[in-house]
């Protein structure tokens, strides 16, 4: 096996083991387990069908206000998913994985193009020069 293929994959099983991987699991198992909030993505979801079934009909008869008033429903629900207490522990632990797992991708791509593979590890780093006020 090619020995950076190799670094990677370790790399990958020592991400698993990141708290902040395992804080992700431990959310995603509170939200599957919340009763209260499955029903609510199961409302949303039953909502998003009956909205799509209606935008679908052919032209003419489709009912605008029934979609005002289903897309006012799916956007209060959405609205109560996104309140519940397991819905934010699991989107706060996902954001700061996305931004681990960002500024690892960053490294390479940076490292790739000939740059400072440790940029990444500076606040607010993008990768795109172009976007930047100055690295120092």
């Amino acid at each position: 096996m090619d020995t950076l293929l190799a670094m990677a994959i370790d790399l990958a099983v020592q991400l698993q083991a990141d708290p902040r991987c395992e804080a992700v699991k431990t959310a995603a198992a509170a939200a599957d387990a919340d009763e209260a909030l499955q029903t609510l993505i199961s409302e949303f979801n039953l909502k998003r069908i009956a909205i799509n079934t209606e935008e679908s009909k052919p032209e003419g008869e489709a009912n605008a206000e029934k979609l005002r008033e289903l897309n006012a429903e799916l956007r209060s629900i959405y609205a109560s998913v996104m309140a519940n207490e397991n819905m934010k522990a699991y989107q706060e632990a996902q954001s700061e994985l996305e931004g681990l797992v960002n500024k690892m991708h960053l490294a390479i791509n940076l490292a790739a193009q000939g740059q400072d593979p440790n940029l990444a590890a500076q606040e607010g780093c993008t990768g795109n020069c172009g976007t930047c006020g100055g690295c120092h």
